[in-house]
């Protein structure tokens, strides 16, 4: 597997539309070396390859799917009565990005 660089960083930053000081950048960078390293070590165990993976913690766990059942959902105009502001069945929230 290639290293992460300073360009594929910036790439990915800009395809998620968010940017990245060079600071920012540099944090990155570090934060994948530490993963990297800590990938190495755990590929590093003897026999690794044969370890069967976990599906949880507990050897003796029992879980209990439910049954998938569709309910009627609450009417919007029932639902609409909490909004102060609302056109149609839009709801007007507040701005909170920038």
């Amino acid at each position: 597997m290639s290293k992460f660089t300073k360009e594929i960083v910036d790439d990915l930053a800009e395809k998620l539309l968010i940017g990245l000081t060079p600071e920012e950048n540099q944090m990155v960078l570090d934060e994948f070396e530490i993963i990297d390293a800590n990938i190495d070590l755990i590929n590093k165990i003897p026999n690794i390859e044969n370890v069967e993976p976990m599906t949880h913690t507990l050897d003796n766990f029992v879980y209990e799917l439910r049954d998938d059942v569709a309910e009627a959902s609450t009417p919007i105009d029932e639902l609409l009565q909490n909004c102060t502001d609302h056109t149609d069945n839009e709801v007007q929230v507040p701005k909170v990005v920038g």
